[in-house]
């Protein structure tokens, strides 16, 4: 037998599951995704404070109930949901209870008013938000062969690849509506499908409120022609090696996901409607006040930060109501992702 046909051949869909959430998984690891990349959580409170604000207004339109629910999905190691709660306004945070639902053991120290689950609670009323969530639900990764036909790629667990058998059934229909393949040999897609379940079976938990779902993300007038596969390892962007050792994630595409009644837009201007402008504050307030000014500019250089063009201004927010009238985000339409 060669070192070739010893090797296990897995599609990318159940290679990249098992590196990421198998015994030995890499969110598995003490250190969580925190220690390997920056989101938006990590990259300033602003972003709690301002998901704050958002379930303030989700709490209002659903008429002040006595129970408000705050779902985070994929919630590393707590870090979203508690600074959600601490900057809550007294009144809501005596009703909100915080879920964390996360793969990874409850971290000690974690705020007592938060349940930790693999799953997230079902029949429950508030928001349900998942930041860099649905990038980490694996997909079948799909390339063009030579004679044009659109194969499902296989890989080892050092990272090779090969072609496998062509694309067909569900997964052939999710690409010739969402992602058409040219008949180009080298161009590459993600199948999706398994997001567009997840993200439906996640918002079914939800008996009224709203589900916001926030990623990198393309939609149909701009898909990536070579796909977006790639790998993360302590800060650093490296090839998807799927052995446990590295993130995996590919882009999302959130028009797929999205439900009737649901909206796209750019996290920039989801988070200005929310009060995060990254506005610098009054060069006069330096001379007046200049420990206001400080802190001022820091918290502006953050909120830069978090609306970046090219940045992570640019990611996507899939806002999708249950029950609810509105979006409780008010963009004008031509600001539309």
């Amino acid at each position: 037998m060669t070192e070739d046909e010893a090797c296990v051949w897995l599609g990318w869909r159940a290679a990249a599951e098992a590196a990421l959430y198998g015994p030995d998984g890499f969110y598995r690891g003490p250190e969580g995704p925190a220690g390997h990349f920056r989101t938006s959580v990590h990259a300033s409170a602003l972003f709690a404070e301002a998901v704050a604000r958002l379930l303030c207004r989700v709490d209002e339109a659903l008429g002040r109930p006595e129970a408000l629910a705050f779902v985070d999905m994929g919630a590393g190691r707590g870090e979203l949901v508690a600074g959600v709660l601490a900057a809550l306004p007294a009144e809501v945070a005596s009703r909100a209870r915080g879920y964390a639902v996360e793969i990874a053991d409850r971290p000690e120290g974690l705020d007592h008013r938060i349940e930790w689950s693999a799953e997230p609670p079902r029949g429950v009323t508030g928001l349900l938000f998942a930041n860099e969530w649905l990038d980490n639900v694996p997909v079948e990764v799909a390339e063009v062969d030579s004679a044009g036909v659109p194969r499902l790629v296989l890989v080892r667990e050092d990272g090779r690849e090969r072609l496998g058998e062509p694309v067909s059934g569900a997964q052939a229909q999710w690409l010739a509506r969402w992602w058409p393949l040219p008949g180009e040999e080298g161009l590459r897609a993600e199948i999706g499908l398994p997001r567009d379940e997840a993200w439906a079976s996640t918002v079914s938990a939800l008996d009224r409120g709203l589900a916001v779902a926030v990623d990198y993300a393309h939609t149909a007038h701009a898909r990536p022609p070579f796909g977006t596969l790639t790998g993360f390892r302590q800060g650093r962007e490296t090839a998807p090696v799927p052995d446990g050792s590295c993130d995996i994630t590919a882009h999302v595409a959130l028009d797929a996901c999205a439900l009737p009644g649901a909206r796209l837009l750019p996290q920039r201007e989801a988070l200005r409607t929310l009060g995060i402008t990254g506005a610098r504050p009054p060069l006069a307030l330096a001379s007046t006040q200049p420990a206001q000014y400080l802190r001022a500019l820091a918290s502006a250089s953050e909120a830069a930060e978090l609306t970046a063009a090219g940045g992570l201004g640019d990611f996507g927010w899939l806002l999708q109501p249950v029950g609810l009238d509105g979006l409780l985000v008010d963009v004008p339409d031509h600001e539309e992702q």
